[in-house]
């Protein structure tokens, strides 16, 4: 069964909403540089909402570990994900599980640097340019991922419903990642987007 994450969010209700129709992870973004950004208190408030058996993930791109440090003892997530230029030794320096973000906008050498991260629990793979920031709503080539199975990997990047079955059935990931393809703005969902979304998953599965 194909994993499903929903990345970038702001609101109680749309967390509730999309752990309710079936999202595995709820992802919230910590770092100044995204239109999604979350305060600490805004995301306890998400964290406490969510039921029983839904993981958070809190993600970073190149901030100072002391944003992590208080991220991890304020929030407590079950998850890191580093989505800049970090080290491998850097993002295992918490002695928490993370998973890190690897730019497939240049293709083939972006997946080249999978084995550069030998202690991530998990690689995600995202459609923008390096340097870039995820939720850009940029797609890459999924069969580049169809041989790679060194680490679960998480496709992100321009996924929405009309697309995901595509996506599962060219690179069979651990999981999908999505964000602005069940949106109506940038950090707020769209019901009927993520109702969408989750079906069109669960379908391919059901295949």
């Amino acid at each position: 069964m194909t994993r499903i994450k929903c990345c970038g969010m702001t609101r109680v209700d749309d967390a509730v909403l999309a752990a309710r129709l079936g999202a595995d992870a709820i992802g919230l973004v910590f770092t100044a540089r995204s239109r999604r950004q979350v305060g600490l208190r805004q995301a306890r408030d998400i964290v406490e909402s969510l039921p029983p058996f839904v993981a958070t993930v809190a993600l970073f791109m190149d901030d100072e570990a002391s944003l992590v440090e208080r991220v991890l003892e304020q929030v407590r997530p079950a998850l890191l994900q580093f989505h800049g230029e970090e080290t491998d030794p850097w993002c295992a320096q918490f002695g928490h599980p993370f998973l890190k973000a690897l730019a497939m906008g240049e293709g083939a050498a972006g997946l080249s640097r999978r084995h550069d991260y030998p202690h991530a629990a998990g690689l995600l793979l995202d459609g923008h340019a390096r340097g870039e920031a995820g939720g850009s709503g940029k797609t890459f080539d999924w069969s580049l991922l169809a041989e790679v199975r060194e680490k679960p990997l998480i496709v992100a990047g321009g996924l929405e419903s009309g697309n995901v079955a595509d996506a599962v059935r060219m690179a069979r990931p651990w999981a999908v990642d999505v964000a602005s393809g069940v949106e109506s703005a940038p950090g707020i969902k769209d019901p009927a987007r993520l109702e969408a979304f989750v079906r069109a998953v669960r379908a391919v599965d059901a295949e």
